[in-house]
């Protein structure tokens, strides 16, 4: 299960999580809310090498650029969606047309723009599309697209970024902690 944002309507006692099913199941998103006294273990979403293991064998060239991106920059990417659910149930998530969903921990003061720059480079010559957020230490997410596309576009763009509590605009001037390009 996933922590999942919560409605406004949820009891806050509770804590908000959901599973998708696989695709054979219908591919349908079940929202559940348990005592937080039920949540028995919590773990990081798993390491993009790990879960490399049951992606697609055409996926893997752009999963070794991406992890040499990661060595180069001290960063390890994990993963979340269709790869991640396919690596811990071994069922199957992923489809031919599945994107490979990444997250990329950043720490105070480093170079996302780079980051976000790199990964589109790589996304040129990938035979799937590479989705994903850059996480910032403060917990907030933003769509590495976005990113790249904000910087590449205006001064003053904004991105959405993305908590456990909610969603707000930013400017990407005034990223959080570590947003900031050296």
């Amino acid at each position: 299960m996933i922590i999942r944002r919560r409605t406004d309507v949820e009891d806050p006692g509770l804590v908000p999580v959901g599973v998708p099913l696989p695709p054979a199941a219908g591919k349908r998103r079940v929202a559940l809310l348990l005592p937080p006294d039920g949540v028995l273990q919590r773990s990081p979403p798993p390491l993009l090498r790990a879960a490399a293991t049951v992606a697609d064998p055409g996926w893997r060239p752009t999963i070794a650029s991406l992890l040499a991106l990661g060595s180069r920059t001290g960063l390890e990417p994990s993963v979340f969606g269709s790869l991640l659910w396919q690596h811990r149930t071994g069922l199957t998530y992923l489809s031919p047309d599945s994107d490979l969903d990444v997250l990329w921990p950043v720490p105070a003061g480093f170079d996302v723009l780079s980051l976000v720059f790199s990964i589109a480079e790589i996304q040129c010559d990938a035979p799937l599309r590479i989705d994903g957020e850059v996480i910032f230490p403060d917990g907030s997410a933003v769509n590495w697209r976005e990113l790249w596309n904000a910087y590449r576009t205006a001064d003053r763009a904004k991105v959405l970024a993305k908590t456990v509590e909610g969603v707000r605009l930013l400017d990407i001037a005034f990223l959080p902690a570590g947003g900031q390009h050296a």
